[in-house]
């Protein structure tokens, strides 16, 4: 199948950009609960070894299961792939998690979002930089109203509670940077492995990480001192920020790729604003509404420029 076709497509995939959906509305739940458990005092790396802690299970016992089975895909694993789909896990699920965890320190969940809701424009610049996509650039202006929307939100935190403002964002914008990257090369071991395989041994290779990392910092004994608020909102973590979402957004990138999945990633914000609103009390002033506005609109500008290059490329 050619990449026009390809391309056509994925365009008429209603089961592909469900999936995708699905998948952002949960991931964007995830920095709820990290603010949720941080106001119980838990460091970054505890929390996010956490998460993993109740991930990890999960994804060991569907990777057994996809073995055992037998699946024609198993044939496809080699020492070669199996090193690359955890390099590239641990990139996506690990250091790109890290990141977003270490800069929620700093910002609220909804301005978190935002800014983490940038990374589709850094998959279309890769794809372009480094995986011989072609560019679109009736794109651009989308862009810069989003980054445009950023800046207004920046600019009314730098001003009201500028503590940490630089570097948080700057924690989040390398996060999105990073899930970019890894959503390109995500995609070339799907069309190897499958998303069910893949996601398996990417997220148990990042959990690993994660644990590990804790477990050097604060030792064995750090997890017994949880409380059973923190353990919940770490089971919240892992099933429905982590487990559920990542399984629906490989799936759905499997199905339509990376520059279509990123363009659904509209959802998150709006779902992470009202509940950061509503239940972590966070303000939500004129300035939030104009910069989230922005960032909306250059989102929906930027999915229909991708949608003329698409049609005319078909």
């Amino acid at each position: 199948m050619t990449s026009t076709a390809q391309a056509a497509q994925s365009h008429n995939d209603p089961i592909g950009y469900g999936l995708a959906v699905c998948g952002a509305i949960l991931f964007s739940t995830k920095g709820i609960f990290i603010k949720l458990a941080y106001g119980e005092g838990v460091s970054t790396e505890m929390l996010l070894s956490l998460r993993m802690l109740v991930a990890l299970p999960v994804y060991l016992v569907i990777l057994l299961t996809i073995l055992r089975r037998g699946d024609r895909l198993v044939g496809a694993l080699t020492p070669r792939t199996v090193l690359a789909s955890m390099a590239i896990g641990i990139l996506g699920y690990y250091l790109s998690s890290y990141l977003d965890f270490l800069g929620l320190n700093f910002l609220t969940a909804q301005y978190e979002r935002l800014v983490l809701f940038t990374y589709p424009f850094f998959v279309v610049l890769f794809g372009v930089w480094f995986f011989g996509d072609r560019m679109v650039w009736g794109v651009v202006p989308a862009m810069l109203v989003s980054y445009g929307g950023l800046l207004v939100i920046f600019g009314w935190n730098l001003a009201v509670d500028p503590d940490g403002i630089v570097i948080g964002t700057l924690l989040v914008l390398g996060s999105a940077i990073t899930f970019a990257l890894y959503q390109h090369l995500a995609k070339r071991q799907m069309l190897v492995l499958g998303s069910a395989l893949f996601t398996c041994i990417g997220m148990s290779t990042a959990a690993i990480c994660a644990i590990a990392q804790n477990l050097i910092i604060s030792g064995p004994m750090s997890y017994l001192a949880l409380t059973p608020e923190l353990w919940a909102y770490g089971l919240a973590l892992g099933v429905l920020g982590t487990v559920l979402p990542s399984f629906l957004m490989n799936a759905g990138m499997a199905r339509i790729g990376a520059r279509a999945t990123s363009s659904t990633a509209a959802f998150g914000p709006i779902v992470t604003i009202v509940i950061a609103v509503i239940v972590l009390s966070e303000p939500f002033t004129l300035f939030h509404g104009v910069g989230t506005a922005l960032v909306l609109l250059g989102s929906v500008l930027f999915t229909r420029a991708e949608r003329r290059a698409r049609s005319a490329a078909g």
